[in-house]
Parts: C-alpha cells; sequence; structure tokens
C-alpha cells in the first residue's frame, strides 16, 4: 500500500525561485471527494496521472497513484471535473536531500503559494528554509480538493 507522508507552508518569499530545478503546469480535478476520500485526475506537464488517496490520520494517508495517457487525463477531467478543478505551476526545490515541491496557484486560487515536502516518517526532523511560513498541514482549506471546491479568492480576508 502506498502511504503519503506530507507536511505543507505557506510561502513568504521568493527566495526559492532561484533554487527551482524544473517547472510543470498542473491541471487536477476531483471525480470524487466524498468524506475523508479523494480520487483525483492530474495533467502535469505531458503526462496524466489518476490518484486515489484515503482518509489521514495524523500527516499520514493511503496514496495510490497510477500514470495514465494525456489523452484520456483530459477526457476526465472535461467529463468529471466540470466545476472541480485547481490549476497552478508546480516547481520543484530540492534542499537538504528532500524535495520540496512549490506550487504558484492561477485561476480562482491565485495568490496562494504553498509548499510542500514528503517525509518518511511523521516525526522526521526537518530543517525549514526561510522562504516557507505558517505550516497548514492540518488546515484543510488549503488541500488541494477543497481549493477545488472553496477557492483562496473567496475566503474572507481575516481567514487566512
Amino acid at each position: 500500500m502506498g502511504i503519503e507522508i506530507e507536511r505543507k507552508f505557506l510561502v513568504i518569499s521568493s527566495e526559492w525561485r532561484s533554487l527551482v530545478t524544473k517547472s510543470l503546469v498542473c491541471c487536477q480535478g476531483y471525480i470524487s471527494d466524498k468524506g475523508k476520500n479523494s480520487i483525483r485526475v492530474r495533467m502535469l506537464g505531458d503526462q496524466g496521472f489518476l490518484t486515489i488517496k484515503g482518509p489521514r490520520t495524523g500527516l499520514r494517508r493511503a496514496e495510490f497513484e497510477y500514470k495514465i495517457p494525456l489523452a484520456d487525463a483530459k477526457e476526465l477531467l472535461a467529463s468529471f471535473c466540470h466545476h472541480s478543478t485547481v490549476t497552478k505551476i508546480r516547481h520543484q526545490v530540492p534542499l537538504d536531500s528532500r524535495l520540496w515541491e512549490v506550487d504558484e496557484f492561477s485561476g480562482e486560487n491565485t495568490g496562494l503559494t504553498l509548499a510542500e515536502v514528503e517525509l518518511d516518517s511523521e516525526n522526521q526532523s526537518l530543517r525549514l528554509p526561510g522562504w516557507v511560513g505558517k505550516d497548514v498541514s492540518f488546515d484543510n482549506r488549503y488541500f488541494n480538493a477543497n481549493l477545488a471546491k472553496s477557492p483562496f479568492s473567496t475566503w474572507q480576508p481575516e481567514s487566512v
């Protein structure tokens, strides 16, 4: 079984930009996000993916991700994800033997930039770079599935 252990942070400066090794356009949508499970389809660069995620326990959740033909990903997004998509540019930033992924959102989530890093265990120590701010790992509003339903642009200023 695939397990994802991930922490997520708000990005507070642009110092990470000089460390980027790769950037890809990402469009993802949710076929289902009932309860605490989700089924996501994603186009990342020129590749397609289908991902099934289970409920979170702490920072852990079951994750099964499969490559699918790009044409299938496009069709799934168009046919099954009408009102539940997120667009962003995903930047890869290697740092301290970890791969940070910095997501610059667009569309209705313009203005939001998040950094994610996957860990080997929940209690793994992590040196935080100066360009990350508040840890939002447990704030469900920042989950992509929730950003698809309740975009950042609709949030009240005091709730950010």
